[in-house]
């Protein structure tokens, strides 16, 4: 098989494609024919040996997939050879194959395509986990979406919309508020070009937003805790900027509100029930069409680095999904 190998931690361009060794299934493990794959911004955090799971090179990056069961282990009974389903592996998915343990491994609904299924997990069951249990959001309440033309800030307006809420979509160009816009933001700013906690300030008359999704962190976290309003929710998602930012703790105290940490990937582990629970609701709101997951780049293996590029530097708007 084919698949883009890390042979040693760097950067995304020293990724190549090589041809592997196919992959055979131990006790309670399954192969994927791997159809697509979603590239996210762990993806380039663990080629450099920053993310919180580190594999040991040689490993192909990739997360989330979906494709066919190619062959399975030794007490495998949740699938078999044939089934369309989606693995959720934190790595090894841009390949033409991929490993994953049997608890990894979810049925694929009927009716959805591999693009789709191989690019909703890690975003959409982010956010519903985020919005819905973390941040306790109610219909009739604000939410701030920080680098809101993302995949986490794309998926971040449809759920929140879809629950009820109001969307103020911040991001960084005319062209991505555009996206923003046509998502379903009701209104947008540029903090390129607007002061942030101005521009919240104007558009909730002074009381401040219930919640705030930050995937970026940088120096925008400052502004968007400061525009929070009284018991707000900070939901701390990913820090796209690089830079982790040092918040005061002084603004938490005055405003009664929260800072909660959102990491899926634990959660998912730790309580596979409520995450089962999500993912129903997500298939469900997918069939009656209040989300509508944005591909906007597709990529071969050999691109796959230039994929892996553009999400880390910010330049892809929505999903960005790799064709093995």
């Amino acid at each position: 098989m084919k698949a883009l190998i890390c042979r040693e931690y760097g950067p995304p361009e020293n990724l190549s494609v090589q041809d592997m060794p196919d992959l055979q299934p131990g006790p309670g493990e399954v192969v994927v024919r791997v159809r697509a794959a979603g590239v996210n911004f762990p993806d380039a955090l663990i080629v450099q040996n920053l993310y919180q799971f580190k594999p040991t090179p040689p490993f192909s990056p990739g997360g989330e997939t979906a494709g066919e069961v190619l062959a399975v282990g030794e007490g495998v009974t949740r699938v078999k050879v044939g089934d369309r389903v989606i693995a959720l592996t934190i790595w090894g998915g841009f390949a033409e194959q991929v490993l994953a343990k049997q608890e990894q491994v979810i049925a694929m609904p009927e009716g959805l395509s591999f693009e789709v299924a191989g690019s909703l997990l890690l975003t959409y069951g982010t956010c519903l986990h985020a919005l819905r249990d973390r941040a306790q959001l109610q219909p009739g309440q604000t939410v701030l979406v920080l680098g809101a033309a993302g995949g986490i800030g794309i998926a971040t307006i449809e759920l929140a919309k879809a629950m009820g809420a109001r969307v103020i979509a911040a991001a960084s160009t005319a062209e991505k508020l555009a996206t923003c816009r046509a998502q379903g933001a009701d209104e947008v700013i540029n903090y390129r070009e607007q002061n942030l906690r101005d521009e919240v300030k104007r558009l909730t008359g002074g009381r401040g937003v219930d919640v705030v999704m930050d995937p970026v962190g940088g120096d925008y976290a400052e502004q968007a805790l400061r525009s929070m309003a009284w018991r707000g929710r900070y939901l701390v998602v990913g820090f796209t900027d690089g830079q982790i930012p040092r918040l005061p703790l002084n603004l938490v105290l005055l405003k009664g509100c929260a800072i909660v940490g959102v990491f899926w990937g634990d959660f998912i582990q730790r309580e596979p029930q409520a995450a089962q629970v999500d993912l129903r609701d997500l298939i469900q709101m997918l069939a009656k069409g209040q989300i509508k997951p944005l591909i906007s780049g597709r990529y071969s293996l050999q691109e796959a680095p230039q994929a892996i590029l553009e999400l880390s530097q910010r330049r892809a708007q929505g999903k960005l999904i790799v064709l093995p």
